[in-house]
């Protein structure tokens, strides 16, 4: 399964799995090789759905993934149990019920896991720089039935900070949303430009709403052509999926 699935390096708990989809073990075609899980980036859709099989199978996942409308703003669901609605319009969701996957799918923005201790709420966020600087992560926190004290968070495979350049507008962004000075740049490119540390930038997200126990954030889905897509890398591509759920009771 190491060919086909990052776990997410946290404390485990009982019943409690979770982590990231590699782009190996598919059958999607180039440029979309081969695990691709998105239906929105042109790939083959018979290529997708077969993914998406493969994904459950590999995965013994209790039911298939709730999957979002991905549109970089800060909307958090509840999901509770078999949805066959639309897919629905959201950056995060979370439950407390056993057996439901949530899931969120991305090719350099931050994915990013959240379990409470006790393991009984969690919670799949995609946080491109949009969304953490309007502040999905700390929407999904509020969301939850758990005080922030009690949650752990991993942050999955995102651009590296030596990787994502920017322009001043995007800092400017952090630096109207209250994110400290010293946080918004992380260097400057060949060009001049700014480098942005998304994972350093979640991590303070995190911590200003009480979540202290944050682990992850050293992926790169840039540098690492092997085993991650990178929109900023190669576009177009497709999709890793990060996954978190609960075994059914």
């Amino acid at each position: 399964m190491s060919a086909f699935w990052l776990p997410a390096d946290w404390p485990q708990l009982p019943g409690l799995h979770a982590g990231t989809t590699l782009r190996t073990g598919g059958r999607s075609q180039p440029p979309y090789d081969s695990l691709n899980l998105a239906e929105h980036v042109g790939d083959d859709p018979q290529a997708v759905s077969l993914n998406r099989q493969r994904l459950e199978q590999q995965l013994d996942l209790p039911a298939a993934p709730h999957w979002l409308q991905q549109v970089h703003g800060t909307r958090c669901l509840q999901l509770k149990g078999v949805d066959d609605a639309p897919t629905p319009v959201a950056d995060a969701a979370w439950t407390e019920e056993p057996g439901v996957v949530c899931a969120v799918q991305t090719a350099d923005c931050l994915p990013v896991l959240i379990a409470d201790t006790a393991g009984t709420a969690i919670s799949a966020v995609h946080a491109g720089w949009r969304g953490l600087a309007a502040g999905i992560v700390q929407h999904a926190v509020a969301s939850m039935p758990v005080p922030p004290g009690r949650l752990q968070a991993w942050i999955g495979p995102a651009i590296g900070a030596d990787h994502f350049e920017v322009g001043e507008e995007v800092v400017a962004e952090f630096r109207n949303a209250g994110f400290p000075a010293q946080l918004l740049v992380h260097g400057h490119s060949p060009a001049g430009r700014p480098m942005l540390d998304l994972a350093g930038l979640c991590r303070w997200a995190l911590r200003s709403v009480g979540v202290v126990q944050v682990h992850g954030g050293h992926y790169c889905s840039y540098t690492d052509q092997q085993r991650f897509f990178s929109h900023r890398r190669a576009a177009p591509c497709g999709r890793m999926a990060s996954l978190i759920w609960r075994d059914c009771l």
